[in-house]
This record gives C-alpha cells, sequence and structure tokens, in this order.
C-alpha cells in the first residue's frame, strides 16, 4: 500500500493523546471489509484485514495531521453509524470513509485523487470485488466537491458524515477551525484567510450542505450559521 514516504510515522499501537483506542478502529475495519466482500472472499482463504487497517491507521496518525486525524476518522465513522439507514451499501460507505484521507498532505492538492488510487490498490488485495472498489473510489474521490447527485445515497451519506463537524457547537468548532489553521501553518495570514474564505464561500453557495433527512433536520442551520460566522470573522 506504499504510495508516499512520511518520516517517523508512529506505530498504530501507540496513539497520540486523544486518539482512538487503535483495536477499535481495527475491529471496525474487519467488519466493514468482511461484510462488504462477503461472500466473493469469505471464509478462511480471505486475505486478513489487519494489515490494512494498520496501514491506514498509520497514515491516519502522520506527523503533519492535525485535524485530519483518528478522531476525525472515528467521528466521520460515527455518524455512518447514524446515517446508515439513508445508505445502499453502508460497509462500502463505511470503506470509503477510512480512504478519503488516507493520503493527505495540506501543501498538496490531489489529496482525493491519491486516496482514491490508494483504495484502487489495496481493496483488490484485500479481497473487495472489482465493483464494489470502484464505488468506494467513487466516493472517496466525492469528497473533493461534497456535492453527491440527488440519487446517490452512498455519496449522500459519505458527504453528510464528512460535513457534519460544520455543525458543532461554538467551542467545538473554533477548535475545528484552529487545527486547520495548524495545518497550513506554512501558509502566511492573509493568503490562508482567502483561501478558507474561499472554501467557506463554495459550501454557502452548495443549495443543501447536508443531502439525507437526518442532515437536513439536524445540521443544515447550525452548520450554515458557523460557517457564516467564520466567513464574517475573516472578512473583517
Amino acid at each position: 500500500m506504499a504510495d508516499h514516504p512520511v518520516p517517523d510515522r508512529p506505530a498504530p499501537d501507540r496513539p497520540r493523546a486523544g486518539d482512538p483506542a487503535p483495536q477499535v478502529l481495527r475491529d471496525r475495519f474487519r467488519r466493514a471489509l468482511e461484510a462488504a466482500r462477503a461472500p466473493v472472499a469469505a471464509g478462511p482463504a480471505a486475505p486478513d484485514p489487519l494489515p490494512y487497517a494498520d496501514d491506514l491507521l498509520r497514515r491516519w496518525r502522520e506527523p503533519q495531521r492535525r485535524y485530519h486525524t483518528l478522531t476525525h476518522l472515528a467521528a466521520v465513522l460515527d455518524r455512518i453509524d447514524t446515517l446508515q439507514e439513508y445508505a445502499d451499501d453502508p460497509d462500502v460507505v463505511r470503506l470509503a470513509a477510512w480512504f478519503h484521507d488516507a493520503v493527505y498532505l495540506p501543501d498538496r492538492s490531489e489529496n482525493e485523487e491519491r486516496s482514491a488510487r490508494l483504495a484502487e490498490r489495496a481493496l483488490p488485495e484485500a479481497g473487495l470485488p472489482p465493483a464494489k472498489t470502484a464505488e468506494v473510489a467513487r466516493l472517496v474521490r466525492l469528497t473533493v466537491t461534497h456535492d453527491p447527485a440527488d440519487g446517490d445515497r452512498d455519496g449522500q451519506v459519505l458527504c453528510d458524515a464528512d460535513l457534519a463537524v460544520l455543525a458543532a457547537p461554538p467551542s467545538a468548532y473554533a477548535a475545528y477551525t484552529a487545527k486547520i489553521r495548524e495545518e497550513y501553518h506554512f501558509v502566511p495570514n492573509d493568503a490562508f484567510r482567502e483561501g478558507r474564505a474561499g472554501v467557506l464561500r463554495h459550501l454557502l453557495g452548495l443549495p443543501r450542505l447536508f443531502r439525507t433527512p437526518y442532515g437536513a433536520r439536524e445540521w443544515e442551520a447550525t452548520a450554515r450559521y458557523n460557517l457564516r460566522a467564520e466567513l464574517d470573522m475573516l472578512s473583517v
């Protein structure tokens, strides 16, 4: 699953402070992969999911990450659990969550594409059927725009789960924006403000931020309030 070298990646058994327990995440990956690949690659001859889980855990714990960490991954997985009734294949959506920021370098613009390609290489080795591998990769690429089609139930669940942080309470939203700024510490303040404002305007310009009934009901209004408030602060 090699994609790019990152020095001094911490081992998955030694999480950073605040990280979810690695074994819990390993079990979640194993369950999602086994459910998604059955019955094509079920049974004792199926590839062991845990080496793939451990590689992904190492990627999500790379030192350049501040927001896109195991905590973010676990939160997205939790929200997919909340939204799973709206998905056509919840376990494929869960695998897409694992891969959606698996390649993450803040100074690169092709992270989603490289993450999708990683899924396309790794998941066939792990026993996932070709059609489901293609769907995982498609979902990962969808997180570039977070704008799924009306009939794209799996895309709607993944995008809603990924964007749900925008509806966080004020203190949690402030912590999220601070971590994003830390990830882009190498960008001068004026350039960061301009770039971040562009992201916020794009999101506010979407007809709907959240496409599932739950997301529209529980998250839409608060997220738009948070985005407008942040954009106002950036414009001062």
